[in-house]
Parts: C-alpha cells; structure tokens; sequence
C-alpha cells in the first residue's frame, strides 16, 4: 500500500486541499483484497475484552444507577462513571475545555386531553384522543389552538428534489391541515423502482412529515398511521404520545406547525368517506409519480389544548483521542448513555428500568473502544471522538443537540459509528447492516469482517425504518456518514433459530421492560468480537487518507456536500 494511504504520510505527495477534493486525487484503498495492516492490528487487539465490557454493563445497569433517567440522581452517577473511564484511560476532555456539553431541554406536558375533531360539511365528527388520534403541540408558551383549518389530503407528505417528487405541488397549505401517509411510495409500489423500494428512506419517517409541513406553512399535520407502513402498532404510538414530551430548547420563533399527531386509520377512512373521498384510493394515486394533493372540500379541523412547561439541561459526555498530524479531522463513536430512569410503584417491587441492554451494554462497548483507541501506538492520525450522548430515549435530543452544535466542525468529521446494543449472545457467524447500501462504509465492514470469518448481512425489515431510531441519524442528517450495526443472525455454536428466538424474546419481554438487567450468564465474547471489528474500523479510519462517502441515491448526501463547499468557501 502507498504511503498516501496514511494520513501521516501523505505530505510529500499530496498537496494540503478539501476532503472532497482528495476523494478524487487520493489512491483509493482496494477493499476487495484484504483489510489494510492497522486494521489488522485492530482485530486482534487483546484491549478489548468480554470481561471488561461486563464490569461496565454491570455497574452502569445496577439499580444504584436508578435506570439512568435524565435529570435524577441516576444521570448523576452515570455522568460520573463515563467521566472518570474518561479520564482513567488518558483520553482528553473533547467538549470545548471540559468533558461535558449541555444539552438543554424543554418537557411539554399536556393539560388534559385536547379538545379537538373535524367538521365536514356542517357536522361535526368527534374524535376521542388516544382511540382516534394522539396529539401534541411543540408550542412552548401559552395555550395552542387551530381553528377551522382546511384539510388537505398531501400523499406522502414529501418533497425529495432527488427522487423528482413534490406532494405540496400546486397546493398552498399555510394555516391548512396536510392529512399525510406514514412512509413513502416506495413502500407501497416496491415493484415500480420508487424511492428503494421496501427500504423506507427518511421521507418515509413520521419526524420528516412534521418537518416538511412546518416548512410548508401548514398549521396542522396529521400521519395515518397504519401498522405495516408505519412498522408498529396503534398501541406504541399510543404509549409513546401519551406522556410528557422532551425536546430541544431552540431558542427560535414557534413553530408555525401548531399541532402535530397521529390518526388511526378507521378514522381517517370515516373523515374522508363523509368528504365523499376514498381514502384506499387516493393512497394508491399516492404511490403514482405526479400524484396531486386533493383537498378535503368541506372538511375542517380544530384542536386546542396548553402544554405545562418544565426547562432542564442533561450532559453529553465527550472524550478525545487527538490525532497525532491531523488531529482537526475527526472520527465520531456515538452511544448513549440514558435510559427510562423508574416508575412509581411500593417499595418492595422491582421499579427500576435498568437499560442493561439498552444501552448500558453500547455504553459499555464504547467504553473498550476509547480505552483502546487511547492506547494505539501509533497514535491514530486523525482524531477519535467519543460522544457518550443524553436522552436518545426520549427523541435524540443529545445527538440532535451534537449536530445542530457540534464540537467539531461537521465538515471535517470523515464518519462515524454508532454502538447502541451490544451482542450478548456470544459469537457470530455475521453482523447485521441497518440502513445497509446508505454509503461506503458497508464496504469497509465487509472486508473487515471477512478478516474475522464472518458475512454481513442487511436488516431483514428495512420498511421499518430502524436507521432512523438511534443516534446515528443525527448526524447522517447533517451529512456525516454513519454506520449502525446489529447483533448478527446466526451463533457459532447453536445457530440462527436460536439467535432469531432470544431475540424475540428480548423484544417481547425486556426491552424497555424493567426486566432489562444485567445477566452474568450472558455470553460476552460475542460484544468483544464486535468490539475488536469495530476498533479495527476505527483505526482504518483514522489512518486512511480517503474520505467515505453517502451512496449516490442516499437523501443525506446532499447535506454533505452542501456541509464540505461551505467550509470550502
């Protein structure tokens, strides 16, 4: 391999210019031989071990931890242990001159069920919130209202300049209500070569219908939710809107979108029927390249209702590896560190929501990485930071918060990697992909993990979404590559069936169950394995002079270009 193929040893044949720049220049490093020497080193490197990542697991998940609930006691202690690791393994502080960056934060609690339903053509159709729908409002001052609003079917509720597709097109929804579909038409037309197909895109996400309608101007934006498209059932959106709600405090003007939310399908189906529409209709129109808005004639919908506010700050907790020639540019590790914290109930009953899985266990694995990105000789010669990020539980406020204002500058972060539940379930013939195809640092995984006798595989339910649901997103956003891993579908020693029912079980039983404690029966070598592939990516990354890219197709590859020829201006 040419010595350009380090960072430290390009100087004498590569002139100093932008990252994008070099993707064109730079020799690229052939992936389809073998992974390159300090990867290897990264394979077998004994820093990482199963015991360790169980002692981390341990004590973060322990009860004195309470769950680890932003803004108690528990958040206290866990902030605590991370900065002490921190510091314990010569890391440097990574947030400005100290190790945390507050994230501030504004809880909205509804006062009672809101007051709300439609009007079609002079009768009034009621709806009874938490049956029919679930709304919220992010209105951060004073009562919230929409009064008799125009409603306005807006297919997807998308407008993706890439794909050629505009649901807003020749529609002006400002003080309207936009009645969107959960999705995006490539789930509904797999076979037309929409979008990609069954894999949902951002557009296809409940959080981009609500930020394109503000952009919109609408006044209010309801998603249909249906359980297929959506991934989940009546029942989670249920619970999860249900309760008071964290989000960013911005510091900007209100949002135009007053009210936001969720409405069944049975009633979607009644409010566009008594508008003489057919919603089974217009959902299939809505898959069509071209497909128009249709307004509800007739139809209108009020809501009113007051949020009680309550402001608090929580910590990312952030730890540097500086890189020894090029320590402005930058890897990221993500994982976070919060969970559900406790609920009521009598003294003698288990109340605490542990999070040994979710995500004591990523928190724990990360904790291995840092140690042993810490201790690389070489050092690595970009910098390695390491974001052990707040209240993922609660919306990705952390990372959002990371990305929106960042340490370091977007523009000069290569990529980065994403440990949210680590594999306790021993070792792995392969290692899943979510968000498989997004960009070049699938290729990466795969040589590497060819090096360790395994197979990556893509998530088997892309439609669903997951890419969106972790910290990764938040960053892939703003256009920093990202990659997000699972645990893997078929153990070494007792195959897939097995893996496939303890994952069932996990998810019917434990997660986000206050049964998600630590177990010392669990089969740790399988996270180490992971570990040792994940600080061979690491140091690849920190040492390769090629920057990673988004696919060509990818909705995030835009912002990062935009990100680079700004910092190139």
């Amino acid at each position: 391999m040419s010595s350009a193929s380090r960072i430290g040893e390009r100087a004498d044949n590569v002139p100093d210019m932008h990252p994008s720049l070099l993707c064109a220049l730079l020799p690229v490093l052939s992936l389809a031989s073998s992974p390159s020497s300090w990867a290897q080193e990264g394979l077998s490197s004994p820093a990482v071990s199963a015991r360790d990542i169980g002692t981390h697991i341990e004590a973060l998940a322990s009860d004195a931890f309470g769950g680890r609930g932003p803004g108690t006691d528990g958040e206290a202690r866990a902030v605590r242990y991370l900065v002490d690791r921190f510091s314990d393994y010569g890391l440097e502080p990574g947030a400005g001159d100290g190790w945390l960056q507050q994230v501030p934060m504004i809880e909205l609690t509804p006062m009672g069920a809101p007051d709300a339903g439609f009007d079609v053509g002079g009768r009034s159709l009621e709806i009874l919130s938490g049956r029919d729908v679930m709304l919220w409002s992010p209105v951060t001052e004073g009562a919230t209202a929409v009064e008799a609003s125009e409603v306005v079917f807006c297919g997807h509720g998308i407008v993706a300049p890439e794909y050629g597709w505009d649901d807003y097109a020749g529609v002006d929804v400002r003080g309207k209500t936009a009645v969107v579909l959960v999705n995006d038409p490539g789930f509904r037309r797999p076979d037309q070569g929409l979008f990609r197909g069954n894999a949902m895109t951002y557009y296809g996400r409940w959080t981009y219908k609500f930020e394109e309608a503000e952009r919109q101007g609408a006044a209010a934006c309801l998603i249909v939710h249906e359980d297929a498209a959506a991934g989940y059932g009546w029942t989670v959106v249920a619970q999860s809107w249900g309760r008071p709600q964290l989000q960013l405090e911005s510091g900007r003007e209100e949002p135009v979108t007053r009210v936001r939310g969720w409405v069944s399908l049975d009633a979607a189906m009644t409010l566009f029927e008594q508008a003489g529409q057919d919603l089974a209709a217009l959902a299939r129109a809505a898959a069509e390249p071209g497909a128009k808005p249709v307004p509800l004639t007739g139809a209108t919908f009020r809501a009113a209702f007051e949020n009680r506010v309550a402001r608090t700050v929580s910590p990312n907790v952030i730890g540097r590896v500086t890189g020894s020639t090029h320590p402005d540019e930058v890897v990221l590790v993500t994982a976070h560190w919060d969970h559900l914290g406790t609920r009521p109930g009598a003294p003698e009953e288990d109340n605490v929501y542990n999070g040994a899985v979710d995500n004591a266990s990523g928190t724990a694995l990360m904790l291995e990485l840092a140690e042993a990105a810490a201790a690389m000789d070489p050092p690595p010669a970009r910098s390695i930071v390491f974001v052990a990020t707040t209240a993922e539980e609660k919306g990705l406020l952390g990372s959002k918060h990371y990305a929106q204002n960042p340490s370091y500058p977007l523009a000069r972060t290569v990529c980065g990697l994403n440990v949210d539940v680590a594999n306790t379930l021993g070792p792995m013939e392969d290692i899943v992909v979510v968000g498989f195809g997004a960009s070049e640092l699938d290729a990466d995984l795969r040589v590497v993990a060819a090096a360790q006798g395994r197979r990556v595989v893509p998530e088997a339910t892309p439609e669903k979404g997951f890419y969106f649901r972790s910290d990764h997103f938040s960053l892939a956003k703003v256009g920093v590559p990202m990659l997000y891993t699972n645990t893997g579908t078929t153990s070494v020693d007792r195959g897939a069936e097995w893996v496939a029912k303890q994952k069932r079980d996990f998810e019917r039983k434990r997660y986000h169950r206050v049964r998600d404690e630590f177990d010392a029966e669990w089969d740790l070598e399988g996270a180490a394995e992971d570990g040792r592939l994940f600080l061979a990516l690491l140091t690849l990354w920190s040492n390769d002079a090629r920057w990673r890219a988004w696919a060509p197709d990818s909705e995030f590859r835009a912002a990062r270009e935009a990100s680079l020829a700004a910092a190139k201006k």
